[in-house]
């Protein structure tokens, strides 16, 4: 079982890159070449990058999207780590195995922008 601060030590920089896919605006070419660059960094798979997305942070950060008080120019790191620690704390048995059913479901509203972050990976992946 890992705990919070492992946790924050192994994901919290990958989360905090990979957070900006559910913010209101677009992102801009300099956040995809720095997601790029920290997903080719902990060196994920495709498949391991799209379970992150999907087990890891949309739980957490959709319903965060669908919050009427929700704050979607920037996020307030801490807090947000705060709940996705918790959140990845309580990922296993029949939460996982829920998340993973209805995840696509949760990832619906950032999908294309997922999809474009895929490309750049796939892209640079093939090119080191």
């Amino acid at each position: 079982m890992m705990d919070a601060q492992t946790l924050v030590d192994e994901r919290g920089e990958l989360w905090l890159t990979l957070a900006p896919l559910w913010l209101e605006r677009e992102p801009r070419e300099t956040d995809y070449a720095r997601m790029t660059e920290v997903v080719l960094r902990y060196g994920l798979t495709l498949k391991e990058l799209e379970w992150v997305i999907r087990l890891e942070l949309a739980p957490v950060l959709s319903r965060q999207q669908m919050s009427v008080a929700g704050e979607w120019r920037k996020f307030d790191d801490y807090q947000l780590m705060r709940r996705l620690v918790a959140h990845n704390m309580r990922l296993k048995g029949w939460r996982r195995s829920f998340w993973t059913l209805f995840s696509g479901l949760a990832t619906i509203m950032v999908r294309p922008r997922f999809n474009e972050l895929l490309e750049r990976v796939a892209v640079a992946q093939a090119t080191n």
